[in-house]
């Protein structure tokens, strides 16, 4: 009976914890589910229970944060529609084993707790190529915490967000008491002055250091292309038209124009002519696409830059791929049961790049990013520092409500971290331009087509993130998670003699 009431309390608190991401950005509510999570782990008899509970929450909040994940079974009802709600309960269950982890971990203590489901959300974003989506950090992407992102990163962010959550409990475990009560006020008010010293800290963070002159002028194109009518003979070229009479506008100082990921629906070794109408509208400003090609039999989804010749200077291809969205797993034995990925229209997937490297603009070196790979806070390391990172993006499979502004919000973390602007092109947007503080510059609207003329700024100081990246702080989890436990066991040994 227990159990089921932790279980279904943790629920509620799982799903409010979801509230603190885009497009609500309730990080108050956020930290209130946050921290009825912790208290359901800490009124656990029994490691079972604990998990239990820690599943239920991890569940409801990926099943909130990642309900968009439906959205690309829609483009194609007849074929795929039926699979849409196991995709969700799989993913979302799934997912919370990470959190049902740290919950037999955290049993009956939330510092343990605490630390525990930060380590798993780190073991999220690698295990199994990784998915660190929707990562506790980003509750605070509109809040200047986000700047703490550019010294921890933003599993440091979520280990003391965590932690933050977990005060009230943590007060009452200690059996601090007034008249015989738990001063769960006393919990409440160490939140309030923790949270008022971190938006201070961000603040300062903001202000500090200095920044390079701005890098030039961008444009982005945004041909709004819906997904079910991208890839259609009879309309793909309505599409491409648009894009080409968006770059052909008037440009004032224009560097670089940035088309979205998959704009041209034809293969690289079959697009001359286009490439040719692209250069001719792009006047000698070299024009950024998406672009799908082929090489010795292995399909990629590539970006690349058209110079003025209309050859491709620069060629990218994607090296993280999207599972079960760009390529299948175990691919043969998938293939003989018929299943085909989403993204990719020439066999059952798309095969990775070789390496992620730098690519040359008038801008300055990017570091280029197709989509997915934007998600991932490591993506780039042991590179030369870049000038700024570029995404290219559709969007479009992500539906209009919260995934697009999720995927946004993740980008101007990864800005904060590195200390360089954010540049993405989106098919149905958000198209952005994001300084190196995570600061939207300029955008353009989700399901708007249209394009952006903006002033790219400069980059910052290298940040401590930047420097030392995610190693130290998964060591300090561990360590800080090994030492508990030792003394945990002690205190037991101790009152048990």
């Amino acid at each position: 009976m227990k159990t089921r009431r932790l279980s279904g309390l943790s629920a509620v608190a799982g799903g409010a914890a979801a509230l603190g991401h885009a497009p609500f950005g309730l990080w108050p509510v956020a930290l209130v589910g946050f921290a009825v999570l912790a208290y359901a782990v800490a009124e656990a008899t029994s490691r079972r229970q604990a998990a239990f509970a820690a599943w239920a929450g991890g569940t409801a909040y990926f099943a909130v944060t990642l309900s968009w994940i439906v959205e690309p079974f829609l483009v194609d009802v007849a074929r795929h529609g039926w699979m849409a709600p196991f995709a969700l309960i799989f993913l979302a269950g799934g997912l919370a084993l990470f959190w049902a982890l740290a919950g037999w971990i955290g049993v009956g203590r939330v510092v343990l707790w605490a630390v525990a489901l930060a380590g798993a959300e780190m073991l999220r974003g690698h295990v199994f190529t990784g998915f660190p989506w929707a990562l506790p950090a980003y509750i605070w992407a509109d809040t200047p915490v986000r700047m703490m992102a550019s010294v921890i990163g933003p599993y440091g962010l979520t280990a003391v967000t965590l932690f933050i959550a977990a005060l009230p409990v943590m007060v009452r475990e200690k059996g601090v008491r007034s008249n015989g009560r738990p001063r769960q006020g006393l919990g409440v008010f160490a939140i309030l002055v923790t949270v008022a010293g971190l938006f201070a800290f961000g603040n300062r963070l903001a202000d500090a250091g200095t920044e390079s002159d701005g890098l030039g002028i961008v444009r982005l194109v945004q041909p709004n292309a819906p997904q079910d009518e991208k890839w259609d003979p009879d309309r793909a070229h309505i599409f491409v038209e648009r894009m080409i009479g968006f770059t052909g506008a008037p440009k004032d100082g224009v560097d670089l124009v940035v088309w979205p990921e998959t704009a041209l629906p034809y293969r690289l070794d079959r697009s001359a002519p286009i490439l040719a109408q692209i250069a001719a509208a792009g006047g000698g400003v070299p024009v950024v696409s998406g672009i799908n090609r082929s090489d010795s039999g292995r399909n990629h989804n590539a970006l690349i830059v058209i110079g003025s010749n209309g050859q491709a200077s620069e060629i990218y291809d994607k090296v993280h791929l999207v599972p079960f969205g760009e390529y299948i797993p175990f691919g043969q034995v998938a293939g003989a049961l018929g299943l085909r990925s989403f993204a990719a229209r020439d066999g059952y997937g798309f095969s990775p790049g070789d390496k992620v490297r730098l690519i040359d603009t008038p801008l300055g070196r990017a570091l280029p990013l197709i989509c997915y790979e934007a998600i991932f806070p490591g993506h780039g390391r042991g590179l030369d520092r870049p000038d700024y990172l570029l995404q290219i993006t559709n969007d479009a499979w992500f539906g209009t409500f919260s995934g697009p502004f999720q995927h946004l919000d993740q980008a101007r973390f990864r800005a904060v971290e590195q200390g360089v602007p954010f540049l993405r092109a989106a098919n149905t947007g958000v198209s952005a331009v994001i300084d190196a503080r995570g600061e939207v510059v300029a955008a353009l609207v989700l399901g708007k087509a249209g394009f952006l003329d903006v002033a790219v700024p400069g980059k910052r100081e290298l940040t401590i993130y930047g420097q030392i990246g995610d190693i130290p702080i998964a060591i300090l989890l561990l360590v800080t998670l090994t030492v508990l436990n030792v003394a945990l066991r002690r205190n037991t040994l101790a009152k048990g003699s």
